[in-house]
């Protein structure tokens, strides 16, 4: 008796173990957890400069974001993506219509969204759009070969971290701003600054994971550059940085506690998961998870 209950234990353990580890890929290969992701950082803004959260600009952040990582996928998509060795790939390209209903849907809640929003900020979106496709978009000829931004040697990493700052931080403080609120600028820029830090920290992993697949295409990123054991100490590094800047910075003490929390839970998983000898591939999308979960304990510390 006591065989067959273990057995049926075990059974719903690995078929519970299955739908989660279902749900994570079609979180992470979907981008939904990234767009989200997006919009937790936005929402953050306005918690640390105090001000009630605008919709339409966290629908207009979720949205970019979701269509520009998209578009992203869909220019490095292969000539035989089942033939990749890497499962986001395969993934991406097995459910294909997938990214393409929810680039469909993105594209209308986006134009909803703008209708929502005072002229100026749609100027200013703009700008942070060219930017962005800037990266993905293959405009520059380097060695007679149509590329991105990504192909710079070392551009990669601070490129992405200052495209998340402009949008997650400059899209609703330029909002706020136009629709006429006071906006404390000191506490503006430092967050823009804090913001674009702690995107390298987060970002950097997933440069160190890709490293083969980045030599494998001729991309020079900071770790190709610089080394894996170096990178791996420059991201700690970027997170003992990070914990200071926030500690002296001029934000309330929730602000400060759910932000510091955040950066020592992820210092703690860099040590114990990500840069383990045993590392698995999809261990890094912890910290896309992070950024959802800063803007989580920042939340839960306000209402304390």
């Amino acid at each position: 008796m006591f065989a067959n209950q273990s057995s049926i234990v075990n059974c719903l353990q690995e078929r519970a173990l299955k739908y989660i580890r279902a749900t994570y890929h079609f979180f992470v290969h979907s981008n939904l957890l990234i767009a989200l992701a997006a919009v937790a950082q936005c929402a953050l803004t306005y918690y640390v400069l105090d001000f009630d959260i605008n919709p339409a600009i966290l629908w207009i952040e979720g949205t970019t974001t979701l269509l520009l990582y998209n578009l992203s996928l869909y220019l490095s998509k292969p000539a035989n993506p089942q033939q990749s060795p890497y499962l986001r790939t395969r993934w991406v390209f097995k459910y294909e219509w997938l990214l393409w209903l929810n680039s469909i849907l993105a594209v209308f809640l986006l134009i909803y969204a703008l209708l929502q929003i005072h002229p100026y900020t749609f100027y200013y979106l703009a700008f942070v759009g060219l930017v962005s496709m800037a990266y993905a978009v293959p405009f520059l000829r380097i060695n007679g070969q149509r590329r991105g931004l990504r192909s710079v040697p070392g551009l990669k990493l601070f490129y992405i971290a200052l495209v998340w700052s402009l949008s997650s931080v400059g899209l609703p403080v330029v909002e706020l701003y136009v629709e006429g609120a006071t906006i404390d600028w000191f506490m503006a820029n430092y967050l823009g600054l804090v913001k674009i830090l702690f995107l390298l920290i987060c970002t950097l992993p997933f440069d160190i994971r890709d490293m083969e697949q980045d030599t494998h295409y001729n991309l020079k990123t900071v770790p190709t550059m610089l080394g894996e054991p170096a990178a791996i100490n420059l991201a700690y590094i970027l997170g003992i940085a990070h914990l200071f800047l926030i500690a002296f910075s001029p934000y309330s003490i929730p602000v400060k506690a759910g932000m510091l929390l955040t950066t020592l839970l992820i210092l703690v998983l860099m040590k114990s998961v990500v840069f383990t000898s045993k590392r698995n591939y999809h261990t890094v999308y912890l910290l896309d998870l992070a950024l959802i979960v800063q803007w989580f304990l920042v939340f839960l510390f306000r209402l304390s």
